[in-house]
């Protein structure tokens, strides 16, 4: 229940203490996980004291338990020991702490801990954070390298020492933190974070040798996991040796089975890329050399090619195929045209002969009467009737002296005048 106090009317110390003391004694008892940070055994004394941590929030709280309560498992139980607690929260007044008074501790073993790192596996899982599609690709050569391991360790050696043997030139920037214990993962969290706030980090690297599985615990963590999904630098995943397989390795950009490994996988090796530069430009040497070959064989053949030897040999040929042509053409017309004079002749025979004039050229000649009609029979004309009288050379007029008589067949007799053509 609140406590209503003023500047006018405060209440003690004590009090507050005591009433946090009630409330804190109306909370019954709870299981708590954690990892034993100290461990104090008195002899003699019948009360031991714990710190129980939550490596991945920082946070510490005190536990007593009667000696009874720990022999139990005093010989699996030390500092760094992963244990389950059935505590009751108590408040000591006189010096206003909060502990926990243990009734019962129980050891974390490596199948419960596998069993737990199982289910945050699929769950992270499930949240996509191991996605294949968030894996960054690794820079070729990275300028300056990050790298989170322990402290003078081997693993930092072995990364350090490899990645310089191979490019003699690569640059690190190195954060050492604990990588194991209580303070490990908030450290090395606080060390990634940093390192991919510098924007000339290329790659971060977190490396640490092999070790239990309590051990490698920390790399399983679900705060380090998400702390590495989020930054925007590749990460490297550098823990144990090739069994090991913590939760970084699977939320990390790329996976390496070793320290050693990590460092061949992110800086190339000098003396192999100098390797491949070289085949690459005697490929590319022999690549051009064998172009030039073929164009070289290729304008020497057109070169030979008569019609470039001898290019007036084409133009000769042409000028002898059209004269001949001409010459054909020449004499088909002239055929042509004597055919079509010889049928011209002839025709113009048949018409000449067949012609009036040729029949007025024989003696003959053509009565006419004024509209231009040819007489054909003598009923045709009466006596008196003036007609024209077409010969070869010209026409004279004529008068019908009689015509026959149309019962006798006698000519009737007539005076018929003549008049010059």
């Amino acid at each position: 229940m609140a406590v209503s106090t003023s500047a006018e009317a405060p209440i003690p110390v004590g009090e507050v203490s005591r009433l946090i003391g009630g409330w804190i004694d109306r909370l019954g008892a709870v299981w708590v996980e954690g990892q034993i940070t100290q461990l104090s055994r008195r002899p003699g004394a019948g009360v031991v004291f714990l710190t129980l941590r939550d490596p991945s929030y920082d946070i510490s709280v005190s536990v007593t338990c009667y000696r009874q309560v720990f022999d139990r498992v005093a010989e699996v139980v030390s500092e760094g020991a992963r244990v389950v607690v059935h505590a009751k929260p108590e408040w000591y007044a006189p010096r206003g702490q909060l502990s926990l008074r243990a009734a019962e501790i129980r050891p974390v073993g490596v199948g419960e801990l596998l069993a737990r790192l199982e289910q945050l596996k699929r769950s992270l899982t499930a949240e996509g954070l191991f996605a294949a599609e968030r894996k960054r690709p690794l820079p070729f050569l990275p300028q300056l390298i990050g790298l989170v391991c322990g402290r003078a360790s081997a693993a930092e050696r072995d990364v350090l020492e490899n990645a310089r043997h191979r490019w003699p030139a690569v640059r690190f920037e190195v954060r050492n933190v604990p990588v194991q214990g209580v303070h490990a993962v908030p450290q090395v969290i606080a060390a990634v974070q940093e390192l991919d706030a510098l924007p000339e980090v290329d790659v971060i690297i977190v490396a640490r040798g092999g070790g239990s599985v309590e051990d490698l615990l920390p790399f399983s963590d679900e705060q380090l996991v998400r702390a590495v999904a989020e930054v925007r630098t590749p990460v490297v995943s550098a823990i144990g040796h090739e069994p090991d397989s913590p939760l970084l390795d699977l939320v990390a950009d790329l996976r390496a089975s070793t320290p050693t490994d990590a460092a061949k996988k992110v800086v190339p090796d000098v003396g192999e890329e100098l390797a491949r530069v070289h085949q690459l430009r005697e490929r590319a040497r022999r690549a051009l050399g064998g172009f030039l070959d073929r164009e070289e064989r290729g304008l020497s053949a057109a070169l030979h090619r008569p019609s470039i030897q001898h290019p007036q040999r084409m133009v000769q040929e042409r000028e002898e195929q059209i004269t001949a042509l001409l010459e054909r053409g020449r004499r088909t017309l002239g055929h042509l045209l004597d055919r079509a004079d010889s049928e011209l002749v002839h025709t113009l025979a048949r018409v000449v002969a067949l012609s009036p004039k040729a029949t007025l050229q024989r003696g003959y000649a053509v009565l006419q009467k004024p509209d231009g009609a040819a007489v054909r029979a003598p009923s045709e004309v009466a006596v008196e009737e003036e007609l024209r009288a077409r010969v070869a050379d010209g026409e004279f007029r004529v008068r019908v002296a009689a015509v026959p008589d149309a019962g006798s067949g006698q000519t009737v007799p007539s005076r018929a005048d003549s008049a010059d053509s």
